[in-house]
């Protein structure tokens, strides 16, 4: 009975309110994130393509990794990944790249569904690739 008389009292509800406001501002991200599937850091991104051949995706418009991708990444859009995931490997793990690293979780969840088993989102995107002094081409 205490405790409901602390939660309702007139000084204690603003309290309340930002406790309540707080935490779930704290799990909205962890929630999304859960949603979009594995995010990994550039480090592992790194190590899951030295160690165990992963393919880098660029999600990204063609327009934006012409201007500047990771090297040796496949550029698929996308707006275009129903007509190019057939020519994916389903054997090897997938690294899906965007800009900020936001957008490639929906295209990690449509490759998952097309039986893509190994699909990861690196966190951070072109961004967060760039913003660790990483190699940036724009070789085609």
């Amino acid at each position: 009975m205490d405790l409901l008389q602390f939660l309702v009292d007139k000084n204690n509800i603003f309290i309340v309110a930002v406790a309540l406001v707080s935490g779930i501002m704290l799990a909205v991200p962890a929630l999304r994130k859960g949603r979009a599937g594995q995010g990994i850091s550039t480090s592992e991104a790194i190590q899951m393509v030295n160690q165990r051949h992963a393919v880098w995706i660029d999600v990204r418009p063609a327009e934006a990794f012409r201007a500047g991708h990771i090297p040796q990444a496949r550029n698929m859009p996308a707006a275009e990944l129903e007509q190019k995931a057939g020519s994916l490997p389903k054997n090897k793990p997938l690294v899906l790249v965007c800009e900020t690293g936001r957008d490639a979780g929906r295209v990690a969840s449509r490759l998952r569904s097309q039986g893509f088993a190994e699909v990861a989102v690196m966190e951070g995107g072109m961004r967060g690739w760039s913003a660790a002094g990483l190699p940036v081409t724009q070789k085609p």
